[in-house]
């Protein structure tokens, strides 16, 4: 009897080193992918003309515009890797939420190229997310019930995969959207989110949100190296969407919705302070003399905005930490809670 509980207490360790060891192949997997693509991403676009000006530098240098395409691909071939470690050696998770996950993302991903290329009105940007979300509704993936803050359990029944689920995918898509434009702000604050959002599936064990986590986890910190200041791509809408698109997929996926929550507010924060401004497409202005971004006119029109006018102005690399740094805050009070 020893020797069997033994025998099955060390089969249960190989198992968890494995999975261990294959949770660490598929953030390596984005990693790497990401990395090694990056730059003949960044190349054809520039050859292709898919550029933007850099308005925060001097000299307004021309900069590749859609840079989240290498992170696109590097997600995909650790999300493919996953598949291929679940049919040949047995990595256990949902093959068919992360399937539907993959989709919906790709849906997005299309989107976003197709509105950095042809610029698809806020309107309709607005509403096709919605669309997106049909794959993670043809399964019925999470759960219907969610834990809500100070209330707890609550079940909201069909609505949940009928309304709450495309809600959820629409709205994160394009609130991460909206708090753009500085180099390394997008990336540096999906680390975070995604950070946070690994760690809690994997104290949770929700496997299928982990992976998907973990190879925009790896992809991002790739990326990272190219979208630093001074930025050598933006990361474009394909990107931007695709941040907020990843995390409403891991949170429902992983039925931690009230945690993805949390990780959103600042952009809440931010959407909020532009609709009260009528949403304006001003940006921050650069002075050549001190090197610092501020608001034109005093006007505030979002987060980074407000951030400039309390600071009397400040430079873009340390407004991006700003913003990285309030991240990293509502980071721990989702932990926490």
């Amino acid at each position: 009897m020893k020797r069997k509980l033994k025998s099955a207490y060390f089969k249960i360790l190989i198992l968890l080193e494995y999975s261990m060891m294959s949770l660490l192949l598929i953030l390596l997997a984005g990693f790497f992918i990401t990395l090694v693509v990056a730059p003949s991403v960044i190349k054809k676009e520039k050859q292709a003309g898919i550029v933007g000006k850099d308005v925060h530098k001097p000299n307004k240098p021309e900069v590749a515009n859609m840079g989240g395409l290498s992170v696109a691909i590097g997600f995909c071939a650790a999300i493919l890797l996953a598949i291929a470690l679940n049919t040949f050696f047995e990595l256990e998770f949902n093959l068919i939420f992360v399937m539907a996950g993959l989709i919906t993302i790709l849906i997005i991903n299309l989107m976003g190229v197709f509105d950095d290329l042809f610029k698809i009105r806020q309107s309709v940007k607005a509403v096709l997310p919605l669309f997106a979300a049909i794959p993670l509704i043809a399964v019925s993936v999470g759960t219907t019930t969610m834990g809500i803050p100070f209330i707890g359990p609550v079940d909201f029944g069909i609505f949940y995969v009928l309304a709450l689920v495309p809600l959820g995918v629409a709205v994160a898509s394009n609130l991460t959207n909206m708090l753009a434009g500085f180099n390394g702000n997008e990336v540096g604050m999906g680390i975070i989110i995604f950070l946070t959002a690994s760690y809690i599936a994997f104290i949770n064990n929700q496997i299928d949100a982990l992976i998907i986590s973990l190879a925009m986890l790896g992809s991002l910190i790739a990326f990272l190296k190219f979208n630093w200041y001074p930025a050598k791509a933006f990361p474009g809408d394909v990107l931007n969407l695709m941040i907020g698109c990843t995390l409403a997929v891991v949170v429902i996926i992983g039925n931690f919705e009230t945690v993805g929550f949390i990780l959103m507010l600042p952009y809440v924060i931010d959407w909020f302070i532009k609709a009260k401004n009528g949403f304006p497409k001003t940006f921050a202005i650069f002075n050549s003399k001190d090197g610092k971004l501020y608001v034109p006119k005093g006007k505030i029109r979002g987060l980074a905005d407000l951030i400039l006018t309390k600071t009397n102005g400040m430079t873009e690399r340390n407004l991006t930490i700003t913003l990285i740094g309030i991240e990293i805050i509502f980071a721990v009070i989702a932990v926490a809670i």
